[in-house]
């Protein structure tokens, strides 16, 4: 695969499975054994707890949208810098139990992602969870 249809994949998760609320295109989209790097979910490993938590996202925040703000490749890896954002109307169950805010949040962040056979089978994230925290209220921001 080209880096271009790399980075059509990477985009059609968003797009798609963030943006439009489509879980049924991680599917498509990732090989069953995709696995998942992030510090601040370690418990959303595989594709499963994937589109588990995704959904989990979706109720806690309806109105999600996230924007590519970089999309860069090189080789079978896709970097991408997005933010997100959305209005916390509904209860967040991963990492933890939390009732909804009502408190809109924008959150920045990179994935890196390995593609393999046109299919995405691992990824490393990393966003501003301490500021996604902030915002919501439940740690306090400095100063």
């Amino acid at each position: 695969m080209s880096t271009e249809d790399n980075k059509a994949n990477v985009r059609r998760w968003i797009e798609e499975g963030w943006n439009q609320g489509n879980v049924a295109v991680f599917d498509e989209l990732a090989a069953s054994n995709w696995i998942n790097h992030d510090p601040g979910f370690p418990n959303v490993r595989t594709l499963e707890d994937y589109k588990r938590w995704a959904t989990e996202n979706y109720n806690a925040f309806p109105d999600v949208h996230f924007t590519i703000d970089d999309l860069i490749a090189e080789g079978d890896q896709v970097v991408v810098r997005f933010t997100a954002r959305g209005t916390n109307t509904g209860d967040i169950v991963t990492p933890m139990p939390l009732p909804a805010t009502g408190k809109q949040v924008t959150v920045s962040g990179i994935s890196i992602v390995r593609i393999a056979g046109g299919k995405a089978v691992e990824s490393w994230n990393q966003a501003d969870y301490l500021g996604f925290m902030q915002q919501l209220g439940v740690i306090p921001s400095m100063g």
